[in-house]
């Protein structure tokens, strides 16, 4: 049905009004718990402060905060977009699967750039938080 991709796309909507209305750079947004138990990056921390900038079309300020999340939106925004056309029944591209590695890849480089941020010589990676 279409309302699951409906329902994402008024929410991931909401999320940047509400980002963009107001400062997660100076409003008090909560630290995630990561970041607040153990002082480090998780691969998302940064991305509401990314998001922010990105409603105000300041790219390398995104990218300062999160880089691997900035990167990701267009490609976000292409799921989203192949999953509600295809929920309309009308399909923007031939159905068909992911690689069978593509899920373990994904979550590799997630796991790797949240590795990586938080080693000292890759400082500039971090969320900045």
């Amino acid at each position: 049905p279409w309302t699951a991709p409906v329902t994402t796309g008024v929410a991931a909507l909401a999320g940047t009004v509400v980002l963009a209305v107001g400062n997660p750079n100076t409003t008090h947004v909560p630290l995630c718990a990561l970041k607040a138990v153990t002082g480090l990056d998780c691969p998302l921390c940064g991305s509401l402060r990314a998001v922010h900038s990105l409603t105000r079309a300041d790219l390398a300020t995104a990218l300062d905060h999160n880089v691997l999340f900035t990167v990701s939106v267009p490609f976000l925004v292409l799921g989203w977009t192949l999953w509600l056309s295809r929920s309309l029944g009308r399909p923007l591209v031939p159905d068909r699967p992911l690689p069978r590695l593509a899920k373990p890849a994904l979550l590799a480089v997630a796991l790797a750039f949240a590795v990586i941020r938080n080693l000292p010589a890759f400082a500039w990676l971090g969320s900045g938080a």
